[in-house]
């Protein structure tokens, strides 16, 4: 009926001015949808629905991230023994339908949750023309020399077989190493110490390390030119050693010895000098100064194995080391390793043989065990290796500084984001964006058959993407070599029979592949989306991709606001996990489980109340209990909303409003309270602080409505003639009231808003709270003189309700009493006549009878309870003050009870009091 699925198109079709422009993240296409997708995709909706109310064209296409390895390892791991076997193409085919199931599921769950977009219409990144545009980027970074190809250490997954970025890596802090002691006989003395060194005996340089089998490929030892070394003497073997000074009693205390210092010396001083490996004696490897050596662990001294360390290959470029890796795809020792070590993994057998050769040629001074934080593969839970390989590179250094200019354009929310997002760009040297896996992106070059040779122009590449955006990445697997390349490129390298080309095996990181998705997704060729919204991890994933290519591209940043949310945690913030039996189904919170007694069904609203009110700039706590008041908030509010429903029945307010100027008092303070909420809601939406929203909403719907305005009014609504105007003036305060708190939470709670505009009883055809706009208000509602004249009688009240805890109001007469001045003429104005049943103020008090006057009555019946009290008024900013007392005398009603309006201002107790008499005519 309000035509919620349509929604979407139907605003893009409005002619407005503005447009709100936020670019979804796209999850990932290989799961079941979970709380922390309902988390993220509900607040992009509420913000959504927010702007487009405030009347902005909505730009929202929903996506997935479709390809990479998560996806293939599932599809493998399902196919067991055989996977072994399959072509890249039957792989591909595979991962695609296990993604594009995964991606029906998740698209029904958020559909459900009511997130509004065109769901026929949402982009993935294995779209052919979302691929073109990647390779299109990709040429283009390449063409200004930001992308290149390289053989150097990279984090390498053995268990994957192929590079990762460091965004990949989690840190396991219970890894175990083997870490050793070794010596490396010195072979050439450094020319300043040749005379200090002759005459001893021979000495051996001491090193440290937790990765053994990375001693078969050192190439160098490396000191601090800054610091102190020494040579010792050890008590119990004689031998003499190099180390750092500092080191000395440390190091004799591991080792279980003494040393006895022979000379000291400074690091500089080792330049020139080199030692032989020792488990290659031919071979020699040079003592070099590097900045990377620190006092911290170890000797002072550090094994260098180019191939294995990012610090080590930095080294062997500055002194032209070789980089050679005696380590393959699978972590394993290649025969160039030697026969004893070939074909075994390094991280387990070759680990063990390289040890024992260390001692078998006496080299082995100790070996401990080291529990640390060491990188592991954040799929497949297993350890990974730095290993050098050629691999295509982002160079992040020449994009660093426009980044950061660029950042300083953008509003993080929460404002700390902003350091976080620059301290993970600092971190990062390079960015290895090529993968040795089947489902994804090729990275669109072509290799020589002979010669380390690439061929890449902007004419092959546009050729592949042409091919892509019509039919698919596929191509570069299943079209012929010579068909990717175009014609007269083809004939300059070989022509189709002699092609001295073939297309390359790697494909593109995925976070190049969902990093581009700017390119495709905003509305046009430079525009910025007004918001990214997505969890803290995108500070070192998305953002961070997004950020690089946008800026690589087109030199800005993609985002103009970046969101981020904290993770969603157990009840006791705890982590989430299938192990803890913790973790929260959104389709049993909104669909209930299978004992619904234990899983009660909550509906999709509850669940987003729960989003919008948790603090999601910190981590967002679920649970039962979380839940459970999420409901109790939404039932009440919905009671709310069935009393105003219900009380303006038969009003309309085209003919039977009443001026604001011609309302009860208490009705017009109503307004006024009303145009404050509207105004502090509309600027929390728009600081994306949806957590105050709810506070707001809370407190005005329970303390103003329910518990004040509500129980005051009820004789007024239920007891006056249908037409009168005292009750036109309530039921035209309770419209607005209602429309007001509607359109407020409609953006969290749209099911319930639409459900209240189904059942307005005034109005043509039911029409869409969304399609209606945002909150209307007046400025003649705002009248702060008012809040002294219902504050002051309310203080009144206060002493009266205080006096009869538990009993019934109505079965009471007041006596106010105030000297004559400012707070007096205030309270006149509630009530003009000395003494009324019927008055704002006799209202306001929810006695039967109210009497107002200047000086003390001459007398008093004897059960008479006397209260006292002062009230100060404030009016124009302070210019006027005045403090004044009151007195409030409380009685037992004369009259009896009325049967109507059940107030004791009935003459006996089978009469209508005069009131009531009026009402009903006489009857």
């Amino acid at each position: 009926k309000c035509g919620f699925s349509e929604l979407y198109s139907w605003q893009r079709e409005r002619k407005v001015k503005t447009e709100f422009c936020l670019h979804d993240g796209p999850p990932y296409a290989n799961g079941d949808p979970h709380i922390g997708h309902a988390l993220n995709k509900i607040l992009k909706d509420i913000a959504n629905r927010y702007h487009m109310m405030r009347g902005s064209k909505i730009h929202f296409v929903p996506g997935w991230d479709c390809h990479g390895l998560p996806i293939e390892i599932k599809v493998l791991s399902e196919l067991g023994e055989k996977a072994q076997d399959l072509s890249p193409m039957e792989i591909r085919q595979k991962a695609r339908s296990f993604a594009k199931a995964a991606i029906e599921k998740q698209k029904s769950a958020f559909i459900r949750w009511g997130i509004m977009a065109d769901w026929n219409n949402c982009y993935y990144t294995f779209d052919g023309k979302y691929e073109a545009k990647q390779l299109r980027i990709f040429y283009q970074m390449y063409d200004k020399g930001l992308v290149y190809r390289s053989y150097k250490p990279v984090f390498w997954s053995p268990s994957s077989r192929t590079a990762l970025a460091e965004a990949e890596l989690e840190y396991n802090p219970e890894h175990s190493s083997r870490s050793v002691y070794v010596k490396f006989p010195l072979r050439t003395p450094p020319p300043k110490l040749a005379s200090l060194l002759d005459s001893s005996a021979p000495v051996s340089v001491l090193v440290w390390t937790t990765q053994p089998w990375t001693v078969p490929a050192n190439q160098a030892l490396c000191y601090s030119p800054q610091s102190k070394y020494a040579v010792v003497k050890c008590s119990t073997s004689g031998d003499h050693y190099v180390v750092a000074a500092d080191k000395v009693a440390a190091l004799a205390s591991t080792l279980d010895t003494t040393f006895e210092a022979v000379s000291t010396f400074s690091g500089a001083d080792l330049e020139g000098g080199s030692c032989s490996h020792p488990l290659i004696p031919e071979k020699a490897s040079p003592l070099l100064p590097a900045t990377h050596v620190t006092m911290a662990k170890g000797t002072g001294l550090v094994h260098t194995a180019p191939a294995h360390g990012m610090e080590d290959y930095g080294v062997a470029s500055q002194h032209s080391l070789p980089v050679d890796c005696l380590v393959d795809e699978a972590g394993v020792f290649t025969a160039a390793a030697g026969p004893e070590l070939e074909s075994k993994a390094v991280l387990e057998a070759g680990t063990e043989t390289v040890i024992k050769m260390l001692q078998s040629v006496k080299s082995l001074l100790k070996e401990e065990k080291l529990v640390h934080s060491y990188p592991y593969d954040w799929r497949t839970k297993k350890p990974v290796i730095i290993r050098a390989s050629k691999q295509w590179f982002v160079k992040i250094a020449d994009i660093k500084p426009t980044a950061k200019e660029a950042l300083k354009t953008v509003k993080f929310i929460p404002g700390a984001a902003l350091n976080a997002m620059v301290d993970t760009l600092e971190r990062r040297p390079y960015w290895c964006i090529s993968r040795q896996r089947a489902w994804g992106v090729p990275i669109p070059v072509f290799h020589h058959r002979t010669r380390d040779e690439c061929l890449i122009t902007s004419q092959t590449v546009e050729h592949v993407a042409q091919l892509v955006e019509q039919h698919g990445s596929d191509v570069w697997w299943t079209l012929p070599p010579e068909q990717l390349l175009p014609q007269d490129v083809l004939s300059q390298v070989g022509g189709p029979d002699g092609l001295e080309y073939l297309p390359g095996q790697d494909i593109l990181d995925i976070w190049f592949d969902s990093g581009t998705s700017w390119s495709c997704v905003l509305p046009g060729p430079d525009s910025r989306a007004d918001l990214y919204l997505e969890g803290k991890d995108q500070l070192g994933g998305w953002f961070q991709s997004s950020l690089l290519t946008s800026v690589a591209a087109r030199k800005k940043a993609p985002f103009k606001t970046v969101l981020v949310h904290g993770f969603t945690l157990g009840e006791k913030g705890e982590k989430m996990s299938k192990s803890l039996g913790n973790v929260i189904d959104p389709d049993v919170v909104i669909n209930g489980g299978p004992d619904q007694s234990a899983e009660p069904p909550y509906g999709a609203d509850v669940l987003r109340w729960w989003v919008a009110e948790s603090n999601v700039f910190t981590e967002v706590t679920l649970g039962p209990s979380a839940l459970n008041a999420a409901r109790e908030d939404v039932s009440k509010l919905r009671n709310t909303l069935r009393f105003l429903l219900g009380n303006v029945a038969g009003f309309n307010p085209e003919t039977d409003s009443v001026p604001v100027d011609g309302m009860y008092v208490i009705d017009q303070y109503m307004l006024h309270l009303l145009q404050g909420l509207a105004s502090k809601v509309t600027d929390a939406y728009k600081q994306y602080d949806f957590g105050k929203v709810v506070r707001l909403l809370q407190a005005f719907y329970t303390r103003e409505l329910s518990n004040f305005y509500f129980s005051i009014i009820k004789d007024r609504l239920y007891c006056e003639k249908e037409d009168d105007p005292k009750r036109r003036s309530c039921q035209t305060a309770l419209a607005q009231i209602l429309d007001v708190l509607v359109r407020a939470f409609a953006p969290i709670l749209p099911h319930l808003a639409e459900e209240v505009f189904q059942h307005l009883p005034y109005g043509a055809e039911p029409r869409s709270v969304f399609r209606t706009g945002w909150i209307s208000t007046s400025s003649i509602w705002k009248k702060p003189g008012l809040e002294e004249a219902v504050e002051s009688a309310c203080a009144m009240r206060d002493s009266f309700l205080g006096s009869i805890p538990g009993k019934n109001a109505a079965e009471y007469e007041v006596t106010i009493v105030i000297e004559p001045g400012l707070l007096f003429e205030i309270i006149e104005m509630l009530q003009a006549e000395e003494t009324s049943s019927s008055s704002q103020l006799s209202e306001l008090m929810m006695a039967s009878q109210c009497t107002l006057l200047a000086q003390e009555p001459r007398q008093r019946p004897p059960d008479v309870t006397e209260l006292g009290g002062t009230f100060l008024i404030n009016l124009e900013g302070g210019d006027i003050r005045e403090e004044s007392a009151y007195k409030v005398l409380v009685m037992p009603a004369t009259k009896e009870k009325c049967p109507r309006c059940w107030k004791y201002t009935a003459e006996s107790a089978d009469t209508l009091c005069p009131r009531c008499a009026e009402v009903v005519g006489g009857e």
